[in-house]
């Protein structure tokens, strides 16, 4: 049986763009990176195409919203849920682009979902929670702890430099909560390798630095750290397999 072809309609080509750019930082920590799609029925709002990742070595879920130019299924077909290769969405948003039709892509046949897109964190009940250090706090947390890695992983003898060890290394850091509150800093530097961490360009008056509208959100046994580019969010009991060299 021949399934129909489904199209997206990005609200406009940025859009478009945007998502194409994260997808792109996902297939750069495993190019066999699958995403799960949800739009209509409610999933995101009829307007808005919801994209689950988890990019590899973090043990954290990458959440990325684009505005759609219509509701999805106006014709009362099914809502999209579907899970996907990271890849072939982003040829398809390429392939857009190339033939001057920025603001569609077809959406990819679907793939054997990973065991992640099975658990997605709840859709409401999210309350924000205290504790969050500014912006400037957390990219000094951030760089103190690459900076701590990469000196014990220099001090490490060559012969003892194998990704066991270097993973054990990577998980003490990673593990660690930022601030005050009980969200591991893999979470904030998984944000920040996915672009999600940028500063905000709002008008601001001259020279003062612009302020980050981040919040840590909770809901259930699920911390959600939350930007105006994406949203990361983790599993207080954490999505098994770790590895957290960072790159």
């Amino acid at each position: 049986m021949t399934m129909p072809v489904r199209t997206l309609e990005f609200a406009d080509a940025r859009e478009a763009a945007d998502l194409g750019a994260f997808l792109a930082r996902l297939i750069h920590y495993d190019r066999a990176a699958a995403v799960r799609l949800q739009a209509g029925g409610g999933a995101a709002g009829g307007g808005a195409l919801a994209v689950f990742g988890r990019p590899a070595s973090f043990e954290v879920l990458a959440i990325r919203t684009a505005r759609l130019g219509a509701p999805y299924a106006p014709r009362a077909e099914a809502p999209l849920d579907v899970t996907v290769s990271a890849g072939e969405l982003l040829d398809a948003i390429d392939a857009g682009s190339a033939e001057d039709t920025a603001r569609t892509a077809v959406v990819p046949a679907a793939v054997t979902g990973p065991p992640w897109a099975g658990v997605l964190p709840p859709r409401g009940g999210w309350r924000q929670v205290a504790g969050l250090p500014g912006a400037e706090s957390v990219r000094r947390a951030l760089a103190v702890a690459v900076a701590e890695f990469r000196a014990r992983d220099e001090q490490l003898a060559p012969g003892d430099r194998t990704r066991s060890a270097r993973d054990r290394i990577g998980r003490e850091i990673w593990s660690r909560t930022l601030g005050d509150t009980h969200l591991p800093l893999r979470a904030v530097h998984a944000a920040q390798s996915l672009g999600f961490l940028r500063p905000v360009r709002a008008l601001v008056p001259a020279g003062a630095a612009p302020e980050e509208p981040w919040a840590l959100l909770e809901s259930g046994g699920w911390l959600r750290l939350r930007t105006p580019f994406g949203s990361i969010a983790v599993r207080r009991s954490g999505l098994g397999g770790l590895t957290v060299t960072p790159t």
